[in-house]
């Protein structure tokens, strides 16, 4: 059963309460190690769980730009400061993640990545785009099943007063992965075909992660048309976090996410506008336990196709919302005669 704004700090208390009695026995008894750790990832991890898991059992990924990794970066990390080189165009949209396999595994298999590994993404809590986000949305679509971010990124790890590294990164080990290891995960990722099928699907929640005035109509990226998906709700990514770049209490997401009507029961698409932003939601919908997927297509995609969108204007009524387009749709709750 997902957590709700009422239980989910109560099944988190006994969770912690029940690993902590787990350790405790395990070192009474002279049989623990820090590879037990391992075992069970959390999605969302500490400096010191990090820290817990042997080198030779982790891959940690800096997804900050190369320069910023020079100067300082977690011991033994590696670098993948551009998430465009995972990305290709097809048919003039932007940012659409790679599913190559040949690719995947020439790309990652020299750096050591191997599906028996825990894979630690951590970036700068201040960074607009938390391409870090990306990452962790990339290797669960690649199919990896050991994924976590580091929280705080690297100002929580340099806070917890752990080493840090200069320099360029050390040579790592190559791995045994090849294509017929890469087991793509097609649940995780939607596109404007599964959209436009489920727009009246009273299941289905899709929320739009871009600033506020992007979901009212502006087009700073250079979309050709403005506007959201019908009855998309808008919530900018940063309202997950806290100002110092931690994620929010968990009864504080909970409460963020009934405030918007969000049900646990619900599965959700995220998207933004290249699927970057969003995939920062679909950690958080992930950490939280919701069935989520990340569309990368994003409103690059959703602006150059013909399917409806929505658009905020001004006018006499305060927030008067403009339906577009050449169809209408019945929408969730009833029925609305605009024409999409």
């Amino acid at each position: 059963m997902k957590p709700d704004s009422t239980s989910g700090a109560r099944i988190l208390s006994r969770k912690i309460k029940v690993n902590i009695l787990l350790i405790l026995g395990l070192f009474l008894s002279g049989v623990y190690t820090p590879q037990s750790l391992a075992n069970e990832v959390e999605l969302l991890m500490t400096p010191a769980m990090v820290s817990a898991i042997p080198e030779h059992q982790r891959v940690v990924v800096d997804t900050r730009p190369s320069w910023k990794f020079l100067l300082s970066h977690i011991p033994d990390a590696i670098n993948l400061g551009d998430w465009q080189e995972f990305t290709q165009t097809v048919n003039g949209v932007k940012g659409l993640l790679k599913d190559d396999k040949d690719f995947i595994a020439d790309k990652l298999g020299p750096l050591g990545f191997s599906s028996d590994k825990t894979i630690i993404i951590y970036g700068e809590p201040n960074d607009p785009w938390r391409t870090d986000g990306r990452f962790f949305w990339m290797f669960e679509r690649y199919g990896f099943k050991n994924v976590a971010l580091l929280d705080g990124g690297l100002a929580g790890w340099k806070q917890a007063g752990k080493n840090i590294q200069r320099g360029r990164q050390h040579s790592t080990p190559q791995s045994n992965l090849t294509p017929n290891n890469i087991n793509l995960n097609n649940q995780v990722i939607a596109d404007k075909l599964l959209i436009n099928n489920k727009l009246l699907d009273n299941n289905l929640t899709i929320i739009d992660n871009r600033k506020r005035k992007e979901f009212e109509g502006a087009t700073p990226y250079g979309s050709p048309r403005g506007g959201h998906i019908p009855n998309a709700i808008h919530i900018h990514w940063p309202e997950f976090f806290q100002a110092n770049g931690n994620l929010k209490t968990l009864p504080a997401l909970n409460s963020l996410l009934d405030q918007n009507g969000i049900r646990p029961n619900q599965e959700v698409i995220v998207y933004c506008t290249g699927g970057v932003r969003s995939a920062m939601a679909y950690f958080v919908f992930r950490y939280l336990g919701y069935k989520v997927r990340n569309y990368d297509g994003s409103w690059w995609d959703w602006s150059q196709s013909s399917f409806p969108i929505e658009v905020w204007r001004k006018s006499s009524t305060p927030n008067q919302k403009i339906a577009t387009g050449d169809e209408k749709i019945a929408l969730r709750g009833g029925v609305d005669d605009r024409i999409y």
